[in-house]
């Protein structure tokens, strides 16, 4: 699927290798170790197991290798940040447990590899190349929780009644090893029937039956999400399949039952990780998504299919219409998710302090509490929760200062934006280079963007993003409508379009 950033084919043109890699430092991305932060690496790996993240079993680590824990990720993906495991208590209650990769143990607190983790902030998903947060000697190797590895974690305890509702939550230091590393695709089709036995899960011992315990556990996870008015969405992730640096073709990863296993464990622990700092009277960085700006609109969408919103924002009643959207229209639910998503606005870490008066919620979630704590592997946000959290467990002085946070946050939630632009860049430019030779060809197409500097739409095949270059006036977010391409620029990324 690679074809290496900065390379070239061999007739000359530009491969998405080099357009990613000059994109991610166009935007500020620091691909590279310095000098400093190589040296450590290498130090690490010179140490003892080679470096890696086993936590000897000391006073406050638990051991919890015994249990059969399990990881559900993507395919390819090698930088796994948590594993599960859950357990039915007599009366009818579930305990569920979720390691986190204790990445802190290895990157510390204003080392060189922390800066650099810190400058970037996030690792950058392009579709032809992974651009980690952390050398991948770290966060796929020497931090990674990977199969048959014993690697040190951060265990997030949930105990729900057997309706889903919370009763408690935990957190504390342990020692586990992943005894099999899943993934989404075969694992969701396994849940729902449409695919057999996956032979990993088949050849250990009582595996199949713990896939089963996490699944109904998640399940009423989510339906008590549902309640609180989560906004369930169906997103449509378009990948850039390329090779020798030519696009073949843009494929698509939907949501299964997998993936929602995984989301709602995860959704809950960075619930209860939120909750714990606030009870432990801890500043701590949040992640929030405001009331939308655009609610009128999203009202209008909602009374052009014959539902009523109220007139103040609700997220409850915004659920209620996506569900009854989903079972009336599963086709083209998809659309209306992109709509609703393009309005709701994207999502900003803050920094939360003891007490109320600074108190923000994610919207799209329904949570009064929500923090980033489960991928500090890829996130440095999450890091830095990890560091919170150790703190307060130690009932440690807290290792940032507010305004210490509060830089964090703002700097997270730019490196965020940046590499979402990386990304975009990136997928427009397969798409260009997918479409150049369809111009003058017409496509149905949602719109998703309405602004300043243009109008905005995807096609509903292939997924491709583009700008409305005339013909666009009287359109707005939410509106399917045709378009015809003019143009394509496989070097700028740019895909044109006419309405029609």
């Amino acid at each position: 699927m690679s074809d290496g950033a900065g390379s070239t084919r061999a007739d000359g043109v530009t491969t998405l290798g080099e357009i990613a890699h000059a994109a991610l430092v166009a935007d500020g991305f620091q691909p590279e170790l310095d000098a400093v932060a190589a040296a450590e690496l290498g130090s690490l790996q010179a140490e003892p197991a080679g470096g890696k993240a086993t936590a000897h079993v000391e006073a406050g680590v638990r051991d919890l290798r015994a249990l059969l824990w399990s990881s559900i990720d993507n395919p390819e993906s090698r930088d796994l940040d948590q594993v599960e495991w859950t357990e039915q208590l007599g009366d009818g209650s579930f305990r569920i447990l979720i390691g986190i990769a204790d990445v802190d143990s290895l990157v510390r607190k204003d080392s060189a590899l922390d800066r650099h983790a810190m400058a970037n902030s996030t690792s950058v998903y392009t579709g032809i190349r992974v651009y980690p947060m952390l050398p991948l000697e770290i966060s796929t190797d020497l931090t990674s929780l990977n199969q048959g590895e014993d690697r040190a974690v951060m265990v997030i305890e949930l105990v729900i009644a057997s309706d889903g509702a919370p009763r408690s939550h935990d957190v504390y230091r342990a020692i586990v090893a992943n005894r099999a590393k899943l993934d989404y695709a075969s694992i969701g089709a396994f849940l729902e029937g449409q695919g057999p036995l996956p032979a990993l899960v088949a050849s250990t011992p009582g595996l199949e039956a713990q896939v089963w315990l996490q699944d109904r556990a998640a399940s009423l996870l989510g339906r008590q999400r549902d309640a609180a008015g989560a906004l369930d969405f169906e997103t449509i992730e378009a990948t850039p399949t390329a090779k020798d640096g030519k696009v073949e073709s843009i494929t698509i990863t939907r949501k299964n039952r997998a993936r929602d296993l995984i989301e709602n464990f995860m959704v809950s622990a960075n619930v209860a990780i939120a909750q714990i700092l606030a009870e432990r009277q801890r500043s701590a960085i949040r992640r929030v998504v405001h009331t939308p700006k655009r609610w009128s609109r999203i009202v209008d969408i909602a009374r052009g299919y014959g539902a009523e919103l109220p007139v103040e924002a609700s997220a409850k009643s915004l659920s209620q219409f996506l569900a009854s959207r989903r079972a009336a229209d599963p086709t083209r639910f998809a659309d209306l998710s992109l709509a609703i998503v393009k309005l709701l606005g994207p999502g900003e870490y803050v920094v939360d302090r003891p007490g109320p008066a600074d108190d923000q919620g994610h919207f799209g979630l329904a949570a009064s509490d929500y923090a980033h704590a489960t991928a500090p592997n890829r996130r440095y946000a999450d890091l830095v929760t990890q560091r919170l959290i150790k703190a307060a467990l130690l009932d440690a002085p807290a290792p940032y200062t507010d305004a210490e946070l509060g830089t964090i946050a703002a700097h997270c939630t730019e490196r965020e934006n940046a590499a979402n632009h990386v990304e975009r860049i990136v997928r427009k430019a397969a798409a260009a280079s997918l479409l150049a030779h369809r111009i003058g060809a017409q496509f149905e197409a949602i719109v998703t963007g309405v602004n300043r500097d243009g109008t905005y739409v995807r096609l509903i095949s292939p997924p491709v993003e583009g700008r409305v270059m005339r013909g666009q006036d009287g359109m707005d977010v939410g509106e399917r409508v045709t378009v015809r391409l003019i143009a394509t620029d496989e070097r700028k990324g740019h895909v044109d379009f006419e309405g029609v």
